[in-house]
């Protein structure tokens, strides 16, 4: 079986869970038993340097951010982008030093080649607010090693060999704890250590070094812990900042939602609605988070769409105080639908992009402004039809079967002209249908009691008129109304 796996290491994963790729630049740096294990590229202009103590960072540059390193937010988030590296495959490997493995091979015609995978999978990431480098090869542990480099693509075993041979020999974990041997020797790259006699290698060093050699040539089995999906998705993640308006949380829900994807490709599911939480700061008096609820019209399973809607949805919403994190939270989901076999596109586009367009009109205009009809079991013509919201889920009650019903109904009946007794509209209109009894509305106060009947003019043109019964309302005479006009 071929395999091609891309690695995606975060280098920069200690910072990154305090301060994103994309947030604004400001030294930082993070300390590990009070020693700089990682700064950003502003505090190493300051002067900043790798080992340096705490009181040494404060010295130089006392308006540098300080973190303590947090091991269990890093594993949150490269658990966050295992999930959302789901989306383009379902072999994904959590590997050592903030890396993630993707089997890749059964995807590249999916996604348009190599070159198109790996610059998506790259977005994929940096929109969770990470940088990376990419390594791609035919073994894991050969991709593992071009992303340590630095990033680098061999996409055949001839090809990985060359570039193994000229890479640092520090950059196998396995070799690390010997590096003071191998500098003796002038082993410096993998390409020399693979040359020293192996039995040799093997008892100074034990077999950790030949086989993670022998995983990278694909001389050597690899075997994976892949990744599950979890049941239910809910996924949380906190600001650096405190963030005043809702639309600038925009940036970090986006993060989510490719989690978000990467779960639904996952488990074969489609989204039909979900909720963002945004939480407020922790004050004097506690306050519950703003939830916006958006429920989708068709199920989707597209970035852009649920980027499009959320935007929408937070520019009208107005917050009372500062927010500290967000939530995404999946309330309904449906199993995905197949594609289409229809050799043609549907003409006037598909039933999901129609769907599409309103709920951007929802998300835009509110949900009592985008309305549908819904059908009534009432037999009195004005009530059988009403207006609900377009995310309200109606059931449309079926007209009663076999009676005539106008294609055109007016919003209010029209008294018609009467002339030798029969009722006139620009004619003499003659009657060519049976009396239909209406009798309803006694249970609301608004009773009905009419007679209903097609009628003729004479250019064939029909109109459903009818005749209040007599007695229907005091001191009424009777009269011919216009309600309805065939097509």
């Amino acid at each position: 079986m071929q395999h091609l796996w891309i690695c995606l290491r975060l280098p920069s994963l200690p910072l990154e869970v305090f301060r994103p790729n994309w947030s604004i630049e400001l030294p930082a740096v993070v300390l590990e038993q009070e020693k700089v294990v990682h700064a950003s590229s502003s505090a190493r202009a300051g002067g900043v340097r790798y080992l340096m103590r705490r009181g040494g960072v404060q010295a130089i540059a006392p308006a540098t951010l300080l973190f303590d390193r947090a091991p269990a937010k890093e594993t949150e988030a490269l658990y966050r982008v295992a999930i959302a590296l789901l989306q383009y495959s379902p072999n994904v490997v959590l590997a050592e030093e903030a890396a993630v493995l993707v089997d890749v091979y059964a995807s590249l015609r999916l996604f348009g080649g190599i070159r198109k995978l790996r610059g998506r999978m790259r977005r994929t990431v940096e929109t969770m607010g990470f940088s990376c480098s990419l390594g791609c090869a035919p073994t894991a542990q050969g991709a593992w090693l071009l992303a340590a480099a630095g990033g680098g693509a061999a996409l055949s075993d001839a090809s990985l060999a060359r570039q193994l041979t000229s890479l640092p020999a520090a950059l196998l974990p396995a070799a690390r704890a010997h590096r003071d041997w191998f500098d003796g020797l002038g082993c410096r790259t993998l390409g020399q250590i693979r040359r020293l006699p192996r039995a040799g290698l093997q008892r100074r060093c034990g077999d950790a070094i030949n086989d993670a050699l022998d995983r990278a040539l694909g001389e050597a089995p690899e075997i994976f812990d892949w990744l599950q999906a979890p049941p239910a998705f809910s996924a949380r993640v906190e600001f650096p900042d405190r963030i005043e308006q809702a639309e600038a949380t925009l940036a970090y829900a986006n993060g989510l939602i490719a989690q978000l994807l990467g779960w639904l490709t996952a488990r074969q599911l489609a989204l039909s609605g979900f909720v963002v939480s945004l939480e407020h700061e922790r004050g004097r008096e506690a306050q519950p988070p703003t939830k916006v609820d958006i429920a989708l019209a068709e199920p989707a399973w597209h970035d852009e769409h649920l980027t499009r809607l959320l935007r929408e949805r937070l520019a009208r919403l107005e917050i009372t105080a500062p927010l500290i994190a967000v939530r995404l939270s999946v309330t309904d989901v449906q199993p995905m639908a197949p594609p289409s076999e229809t050799l043609f596109p549907e003409p006037g586009g598909k039933p999901e992009d129609h769907a599409r367009v309103m709920e951007l009109l929802v998300a835009r205009l509110g949900a009592d402004h985008v309305l549908k009809p819904a059908t009534r079991a009432d037999y009195r013509p004005e009530h059988a039809n009403a207006w609900v919201p377009i995310t309200e889920a109606a059931e449309p009650a079926p007209p009663p079967s076999g009676l005539p019903r106008p294609a055109w109904l007016l919003a209010k009946p029209g008294a018609l002209l009467t002339r030798n007794n029969r009722p006139f509209y620009g004619s003499q209109l003659r009657l060519v249908s049976p009396p239909e009894r209406i009798e309803a509305g006694w249970w609301d106060g608004q009773l009905l009691t009419r007679d209903y009947f097609v009628a003729e003019a004479e250019d064939h043109s029909h109109y459903w008129i009818y005749q209040e019964r007599l007695g229907s309302r005091d001191g009424d005479a009777v009269r011919w109304y216009l309600h309805g006009l065939f097509g």
